[in-house]
């Protein structure tokens, strides 16, 4: 399918090879995935289970090192757990302070390297390794500097193919950091300077960068291909128990961050504590790692008088964990003001859990009429909506479990089928 109408996608079905940037997949060492490490790992399987030749990129401390298929299996198998992650060695133990992040992958990445370069060495390092013709694909921007954009296309014919997930800095900067505003601007500035495609998770998320990039210069060909949710998408398994709560619970899930909008929650909870009696109130848990611009929210959970009683938090849940509490939920509460995507009301669609959500447009693409759409400017609807489910959880339980009607989610496959012929 393809992007926003404006310009269709292009189609390059015999590149020579695959350039993959992998300095934030090989960075996962010793860290659950978050929703972009998730694609990032599956554009690594996608492409090494391709037949077409295919290389890795990472930045690390001292400049850039090239992977082969041998190297970027390696790597694929030590985040999977397959083999074992290196001790960090001389230069990583030098270059980086102790307990670093980034000493076991650049250890890793020099390990395996095929071949390494300074930063002013990278075109040099490419020109030399990879054929003419060769496609960069960039899945999460960390590293898309104009070094790496002029060093690709210094290849005889060189592409690049960058994945953008959302414009929200752009278009919601109140609920962004400064960097991240400023970050994802000069990112688009090189785009229209650099890339040959743009790639991108739904057509909402296709138009809005179509209507930032075209005041910039020219507009790169999109190509829409929505994200894969598998059924077994809670695939890393943890040594935890799930936590246990008592039934009924709403789950909202993710990173604690101002747009998500976990306030209006509060808010909303404190109104049913009030109101209800204490017997009919059911719980709200949130479950997520505290991110950023947040602290008054943060505040809000730590001294909520409903903390302990009707508001559980987790900030580290392994998947199996999130499996089982998404799965015993009676239903997940989405009221986030803006997504490009929307990946944990896709997850509970796909397990039968109702969803409540804001009313946004990329939701009822990729959602349809799945999710009961509600504003979040209208709690009153929130109530009921959600007193509505308990009522209907409760029959549930009393019933027995059954099975639960499904959604059916878009698939990786579908996805690469579409990525796979473009670039």
């Amino acid at each position: 399918m393809h992007g926003n109408g404006i310009r269709p996608g292009i189609t390059t079905s015999n590149p020579p090879a695959r350039l993959l940037e992998l300095t934030r997949v090989l960075a996962l060492q010793g860290r659950r995935p978050s929703g972009v490490d998730r694609v990032c790992l599956a554009y690594l399987r996608a492409i090494l289970a391709d037949e077409l030749p295919c290389f890795g990129l990472v930045r690390t401390g001292l400049g850039y090192v090239l992977l082969d298929r041998i190297g970027m299996q390696a790597c694929l198998d030590a985040i999977e757990g397959r083999q074992d992650w290196p001790d960090p060695d001389f230069m990583s133990r030098m270059r980086h302070r102790a307990g670093s992040p980034r000493q076991v992958p650049d250890t890793m990445a020099r390990q395996l390297a095929t071949a390494r370069a300074r930063p002013r060495g990278l075109g040099r390092m490419l020109r030399r390794h990879v054929p003419a013709g060769t496609v960069y694909i960039n899945v999460d921007q960390t590293t898309f500097s104009t070094r790496v954009a002029r060093a690709v296309k210094s290849v005889p014919d060189g592409k690049i193919s960058m994945f953008l997930h959302d414009t929200i800095p752009l278009d919601y900067p109140q609920y962004q950091t400064p960097h991240s505003v400023r970050k994802l601007a000069a990112i688009m500035q090189r785009c229209t300077t650099y890339a040959d495609l743009i790639l991108t998770n739904s057509h909402v998320s296709a138009s809005d960068i179509a209507r930032h990039l075209k005041p910039l210069g020219q507009v790169p060909p999109v190509e829409v291909a929505h994200l894969g949710v598998e059924l077994d998408f809670f695939e890393n398994g943890d040594n935890g128990m799930a936590p246990k709560i008592a039934t009924p619970y709403f789950l909202c899930l993710g990173t604690i961050e101002p747009r998500k909008n976990v306030a209006f929650l509060l808010d909303l909870w404190e109104g049913l504590a009030d109101r209800w009696s204490p017997e009919d109130v059911p719980r709200l848990v949130i479950a997520g790692r505290r991110g950023w611009e947040s602290d008054a929210v943060f505040d809000r959970l730590e001294s909520t008088t409903l903390r302990g009683k009707f508001l559980l938090e987790f900030n580290d849940l392994g998947d199996e964990s999130l499996r089982d509490l998404l799965s015993g939920a009676a239903g997940l509460l989405f009221p986030s003001h803006a997504e490009g995507f929307g990946l944990p009301p896709v997850e509970a669609a796909a397990m039968g859990v109702p969803v409540v959500a804001n009313a946004l447009p990329v939701l009822r693409e990729i959602l349809g009429d799945y999710p009961i759409y509600a504003s979040v400017s209208d709690v009153y609807l929130w109530e009921t909506i959600i007193k509505s489910l308990v009522t209907a959880d409760a029959v549930t339980q009393e019933a027995g479990s059954g099975p639960k009607s499904r959604f059916s989610p878009p698939t990786w496959e579908a996805h690469f089928n579409t990525v796979l012929r473009v670039t």
